[in-house]
């Protein structure tokens, strides 16, 4: 029987899975990551991303004040270093072998296994672009643990959650906090609707020492994400502890972006009170990204008034939104799975970017291969990740509007 072997199916990989394929996969479901500028050649050990928070000085009515208080512009810069995600999927010889002469039937047996790889690191960037860079995706509501049922926070972050993912608990956002020693479980179900997650055993008997409110990671993302505009615009104006190696607290609103307190409101005054609070400060916000529920609340609470708007990220992609006008300019306001519950993400999007080696989420083939023989089965392995970080050369031209 002739095999098909590591050849052969590099050519049908290179045919079904083309640069632009993957890009349209990773895309297409994430409008932030859609919008955002890319750079691509984030190479070396670090970045620079130079700011300009403070002008010069020395000014006055008197010349001699002016002199006498002459003090420099300021400038500091963000200090980025790369941050690494991995998806692996493997398809078995059989499978493949039993596919010989049917290019196709193959594709078909496949596909699933490698659109799975690579939609699972998308989802893991798209996701990781609005937190913190802790790796937490959800936390612990239970007050109960003699269960296996694990009830989110907040139901709205079930989206970051898979059947089969092994989880990982903390009490805070650090690895020295990971419950009874870094104890795994696996997801065994998932309710959509009420925003649990079952495991295989109680809850207690996997983790003694869980408690309410405790943070959820996937098994080896804490403490090693991208950090994201939970962490470029924190709900607390940032202290003294470096960020990319910058002090945020001597300007927390130039190096750490804008707080607005919407919660109260009607979603669009809190929309329009936010932008005017950018306007402020000197941003031009053109984008603002809220999640499906907030979204649905301002259609609703806009009623008659609602405009319609259809934005591309490319000829392929592309996403319908609704305008509001803000002080400076009109702006498109999308909905996006990913995007957190209660809050609006108010950005100028000329100021953002994201910095890669490479794509962001590509097949890694280093060696110019684009699978692998597993060396402890009988398959081969896709290797789909990135290597990346958010950036910002103006943070303070961006606000986090809290919500109700």
């Amino acid at each position: 029987m002739t095999t098909l072997d590591l050849t052969s199916y590099e050519a049908i990989l290179k045919e079904h899975y083309t640069n632009d394929r993957v890009e349209n996969m990773v895309y297409k479901d994430h409008p932030f990551l859609a919008l955002i500028s890319k750079y691509t050649d984030f190479g070396g050990k670090n970045l620079p991303v130079p700011i300009t928070y403070g002008t010069p000085q020395g000014r006055s009515a008197s010349f001699a004040r002016a002199k006498a208080n002459k003090t420099p512009g300021l400038y500091t810069d963000f200090v980025l270093t790369r941050v690494r995600d991995y998806s692996l999927a493997s398809i078995d010889n059989e499978t493949m072998e039993a596919s010989v002469g049917n290019e196709n039937a193959f594709m078909e047996a496949a596909i699933t296994e490698i659109d799975g790889a690579i939609m699972s690191a998308s989802r893991s960037l798209a996701t990781g672009l609005y937190r913190d860079g802790s790796g937490a995706i959800g936390r612990v509501a239970n007050t109960g643990f003699a269960v296996p049922v694990l009830t989110l926070t907040d139901p709205n972050d079930v989206v970051a959650f898979e059947v089969g993912q092994v989880v990982q608990l903390s009490s805070a956002a650090t690895v020295a906090t990971l419950r009874n020693g870094g104890a795994r479980g696996t997801i065994t179900a998932i309710n959509r609707d009420a925003g649990t997650l079952t495991f295989a055993s109680n809850l207690s008997a996997i983790w003694a020492a869980i408690d309410t409110d405790d943070f959820i990671n996937v098994d080896g993302d804490l403490g090693l994400k991208v950090s994201g505009l939970e962490a470029w615009i924190p709900a607390a104006a940032p202290t003294s502890t470096p960020f990319f190696g910058v002090d945020r607290a001597v300007d927390a609103t130039r190096l750490g972006g804008i707080r607005f307190n919407g919660t109260g409101m009607p979603i669009e005054e809190a929309l329009i009170g936010g932008a005017a609070r950018v306007g402020r400060e000197g941003g031009a916000p053109n984008y603002c990204f809220v999640n499906y529920d907030k979204f649905a609340d301002l259609e609703k609470s806009l009623g008659s008034k609602v405009q319609y708007v259809d934005c591309k990220a490319s000829a392929e992609i592309g996403f319908r939104g609704i305008m509001i006008h803000g002080s400076r300019a009109p702006i498109t306001v999308l909905a996006d799975q990913n995007c957190p519950d209660k809050v609006a993400w108010m950005l100028d999007m000329n100021v953002w970017k994201l910095y890669s080696l490479g794509d962001a989420t590509k097949i890694l083939m280093s060696d110019g291969l684009k699978m692998l023989r597993d060396n402890d089965g009988d398959s081969v392995e896709i290797r789909v990740g990135g290597y990346y970080q958010l950036g910002s050369r103006a943070p303070g031209f961006n606000g986090r509007i809290a919500l109700d």
